[in-house]
């Protein structure tokens, strides 16, 4: 298979699920140290990242083999409470400036372009104990961490997601709880923690924009998961507005505010004004941005970074009893198509990827797109043989090359998540499935 020129190929990792080292050299605790030590089976058979892929202290070993992939390109996390044990600039952890310094450094040194994301979902415990991403304080906490990092390695990165999967992220840990801080609100806290993910988003990007960006010349932007959905019955009229409401609800709710106009698209608004009327609440259960925060919002994306795995089909359910939840306000069943291949909630669906590009260049007025995630798990136990994952792939590059030729402006780079060096990763979202495509 023949990659076009400057395509870039890279591994993808984060803090909590590759690092361990979670008391280490002043390193304070996460929300993910608190979860997973309360044991319970909050996550699959109790494991924890306190020591994950003990990527803190084995680094060299993952340099060699991103050196022996030629690799072009390798995403990873910063751990928030690594570098500020308590979540402020209060105090700062040098060893952990050192840790990331090196791996920056490492990198360049090898030619591989770092590219850096802030945040995944590793919050600091200690600003959860003050309310965390259900109160607006964190908007502002968020800005001064994200300030502290593109002062200390802004300087050598240039590529910056600030968030990830934020709407991945708001569901699992306020819808449905087995995210931290693990406590379900049904219905509710999910937008609340959605609206303030998106104001920390845009105020950091400010805080580049005008402090940062004219000397670092790097680019700032947040990544987004997203499947892409099909209707279960293509000619049902029911079907086709259910796929525009589920695209809304998963991409559009993040996308359109930071590339459109600075606020959510308009079938969300009345989706859930209608259930909330419904329901007896006196006004919308989803926050309002006011007029300046529209502005403030709006514009705040250097390039589309999109996390695409699978699609699935949809059909138009509606919610007749007016019961409370995300996917009741969205009014849509999720389901797979029962002959494509799978495994746990991956589908093996090639020509998905394709359609989602189109509908981004197209809803999107054309941006330059970033595939920050994709990938095939493999189930327990680890085989070996990786035949399965790499023909997933050779159909996936094969529908993203037809992509580049059917547009002008085709794909910026894509970037798929490896367990380095066969070290098993704690993997928060698929305790039960590994990632390893190297061994």
């Amino acid at each position: 298979m023949a990659f076009p020129a400057g395509f870039g190929w890279g591994a993808a990792t984060s803090a909590y699920q590759v690092e361990g080292g979670w008391d280490a050299d002043g390193k304070g605790p996460c929300v993910w140290d608190t979860f997973t030590h309360q044991g319970g089976e909050r996550v699959f058979k109790n494991q924890t990242g306190d020591v994950a892929c003990g990527s803190y202290t084995l680094w060299e070993e993952d340099l060699k083999c991103i050196k022996q992939l030629g690799l072009t390109h390798y995403r990873f996390s910063l751990s928030w409470s690594r570098l500020l044990p308590d979540g402020t600039t209060g105090f700062i952890n040098q060893k952990g400036i050192d840790y990331y310094n090196k791996i920056i450094d490492d990198l360049l040194t090898n030619g591989v372009t770092p590219i850096v994301t802030l945040y995944h979902f590793d919050l600091p415990q200690a600003l959860e104990d003050q309310g965390g991403w259900l109160s607006e304080v964190i908007i502002e906490s968020f800005d001064k961490y994200a300030r502290f990092c593109f002062s200390t390695f802004g300087d050598r990165v240039k590529q910056w997601i600030t968030i990830n999967e934020p709407n991945i992220f708001a569901v699992m840990a306020y819808e449905f709880g087995v995210f931290p801080p693990g406590v379900p609100h049904v219905g509710t806290k999910a937008y609340q923690a959605a609206h303030n993910l998106i104001k920390a988003h845009a105020r950091s990007w400010h805080s580049y924009d005008s402090l940062f960006r004219k000397e670092q010349k790097g680019m700032v932007s947040l990544s987004v998961f997203a499947g892409w959905v099909e209707p279960a019955d293509p000619a049902s009229v029911s079907d086709q507005e259910a796929v525009k409401r589920a695209m809304a609800f998963q991409l559009d709710f993040f996308a359109k505010p930071l590339f459109i106009d600075g606020d959510y698209p308009e079938v969300v608004k009345s989706q859930v004004a209608l259930m909330s009327k419904k329901q007896g609440y006196s006004s919308s259960r989803l926050p309002e941005f006011t007029e300046e925060e529209k502005r403030m919002i709006k514009g705040t994306a250097d390039f589309f970074a999109v996390q695409y795995y699978t699609t699935h089909l949809v059909k138009n359910q509606e919610n007749k009893k007016g019961e409370l939840g995300l996917l009741q306000d969205v009014e849509v069943e999720v389901f797979p198509d029962p002959s494509w291949i799978s495994l746990n909630w991956v589908c093996v669906v090639p020509w998905g990827i394709r359609k989602l590009l189109k509908y981004i260049k197209d809803t999107y007025n054309n941006p330059v797109i970033y595939i920050t995630e994709n990938g095939f798990p493999q189930g327990d136990p680890t085989s070996f043989d990786d035949t399965q994952r790499w023909e997933y792939f050779r159909q996936t590059f094969q529908e993203l090359f037809k992509e580049t030729v059917e547009t002008t402006h085709g794909i910026g780079r894509s970037t798929v998540p490896l367990g380095l060096c066969g070290r098993e990763c704690f993997l928060e979202q698929l305790p039960d499935s590994h990632w390893t495509l190297y061994e």
